[in-house]
């Protein structure tokens, strides 16, 4: 039996502090009898004022910030999901019923989940593809201008001559750092039958990976069902229920959530056990993240490995002893992981073979936060980037937590 402690690894990511280059850092740690093993890895890093605002910021960051990283052999990205005009509103606190307040600030920029997304996976040096719609009026146009300008690529886009372009009103709440948000969905809706087969092929031509938000589910099915014959993994963000999402999702080869969804989907009594019971109705994903704001984020990792020699551990103690391992004092994004391949135990619910990754989170004063509008897509976006580029779940996690920070400029 192997001792708790000797079930644990430690990765270590350092990001430069300069904003005027880029370069390889490598430190190794020496601890004394420590019974953590902290691995050296040398990994291209990003200055984090290049990171400040994946949306916000000029286009003109997406040269300096791709020129920092290796570029993937394949680089292409296809996805289908929103593309949105957002109005951001910041406010000194948030409104209480038949209050009449005043903006502090208004700022009107692109978003929805795939826009988002796509564009840090552009601003990191992949060619991604969107497939959406909009309407043939001014939000529509914005829309299409500014991807275009970050260099996703909109030719597959739909454009109605009727109806109206998607967009959202967001309340920045100073006060209390977060956003709320007000959606208007596209009118009339995209459908399958407005994506010719010609177009869908050819969106898909040499894609290393498919990405869809939830949204346009109808559409995304025959995507992901085409992408599976040509054996084109899919990764599916699982923000919340929705209608076609467990289509979607069984067509997943990997799955990023939000916090709340794992046990929303699956009556779990925890994340950890949540994330056991996704694996096992989900058999062709390798792995699902679960993001969990200033709390960083989880993964379970599927193994072939089916030797019957594995330790078996409950997965909730296995998280309790992973947590226990994580220096507070560190205030870098790092990643701790399970050391081997175990059978990880979920009461009640089944094993599966896996490894269990901790990414922690940058702890960010009050002073330098903006908000968290985006981050969640931003850190989807460096997965994507992971993905293709064959990062390790121990390098991905860091990477993706430092590409979502939000930090002034």
């Amino acid at each position: 039996m192997m001792s708790p402690s000797s079930m644990l690894s430690s990765h270590l990511h350092l990001p430069l502090h300069s904003s005027s280059s880029c370069s390889r850092l490598t430190t190794t740690f020496f601890p004394c009898f420590s019974p953590i093993r902290l691995a050296t890895n040398k990994t291209n890093v990003m200055s984090l004022s290049l990171l400040s605002s994946i949306r916000a910021s000029s286009s003109s960051s997406a040269h300096e910030i791709s020129s920092c990283l290796p570029l993937p052999e394949n680089r292409v990205v296809l996805g289908c999901g929103a593309a949105c005009i957002d109005y951001l509103a910041t406010v000194d606190s948030y409104p209480n019923p038949d209050d009449k307040i005043r903006s502090t600030s208004l700022k009107i920029q692109g978003g929805g989940n795939a826009g988002n997304a796509l564009t840090c996976a552009a601003r990191l040096g992949l060619n991604p593809r969107l497939i959406s719609k909009v309407a043939d009026d001014a939000q529509g146009k914005g829309i299409l201008e500014e991807l275009e300008a970050d260099g996703v690529d909109t030719s597959f886009f739909v454009v109605s001559k009727e109806g109206n372009s998607p967009f959202t009103y967001v309340i920045v709440d100073k006060e209390t750092k977060t956003r709320t948000c007000i959606h208007t969905p596209l009118d009339p809706p995209m459908m399958p039958n407005e994506l010719p087969q010609s177009s869908l092929l050819s969106a898909l031509e040499s894609a290393r990976l498919v990405y869809f938000d939830g949204r346009l589910y109808e559409t995304a099915l025959v995507i992901g069902k085409e992408a599976t014959r040509r054996n084109i993994p899919i990764l599916v963000d699982a923000e919340k229920k929705r209608e076609g999402l467990d289509d979607l999702l069984n067509l997943a080869n990997y799955v990023v959530c939000s916090a709340r969804f794992p046990q929303e989907w699956t009556e779990a009594p925890s994340i950890p056990s949540a994330l056991v019971s996704m694996l096992l109705r989900l058999p062709n994903v390798k792995f699902v993240i679960v993001t969990l704001g200033e709390d960083g984020c989880m993964m379970l990792e599927r193994s072939i490995n089916t030797s019957p020699q594995l330790e078996e551990m409950d997965v909730d103690s296995l998280l309790n002893l992973l947590k226990q391992s994580i220096d507070g004092n560190t205030v870098i994004p790092t990643c701790v992981s399970s050391k081997s391949v175990m059978r990880l135990n979920a009461n009640k619910i089944g094993v599966v073979n896996g490894i269990l990754h901790i990414g922690t989170a940058k702890n960010i004063p009050p002073s330098e936060l903006i908000d968290t509008t985006g981050a969640g897509d931003a850190f989807i976006g460096a997965v994507l980037y992971s993905i293709c580029a064959d990062k390790p779940p121990e390098k991905m996690l860091p990477f993706a937590a430092s590409v979502l920070l939000l930090v002034r400029p």
